[in-house]
């Protein structure tokens, strides 16, 4: 194989909260085939990843990977903004 693959996990979703400290809640949602009746319905999980700096704000679209334990919550930590959110 030429080309690396990356052991870690990656998710793009959502900040849905940035109240706590240095952590910021992530909304990740996917789509998937129902298993009996085939209609595609969606799903929804919420990570809590950690921002060292508290620069993400709500509505952001960020990046999030599989870190080690952080905290009893905590296994993830943003890596990168995807999208700004938008001011109203």
């Amino acid at each position: 194989m030429t080309e690396k693959t990356s052991l870690t996990r990656t998710l793009i979703g959502k900040v849905v909260s940035d109240k706590r400290s240095k952590t910021v809640t992530v909304l990740v949602e996917r789509r998937v085939k129902h298993e009996l009746y085939g209609k595609i319905v969606g799903k929804s999980s919420k990570y809590h990843a950690h921002d060292e700096n508290g620069t993400y704000q709500m509505g952001d679209m960020v990046e999030i990977t599989e870190s080690r334990p952080l905290s009893k919550t905590k296994n993830w930590v943003v890596t990168r903004l995807v999208e700004k959110a938008v001011l109203v």
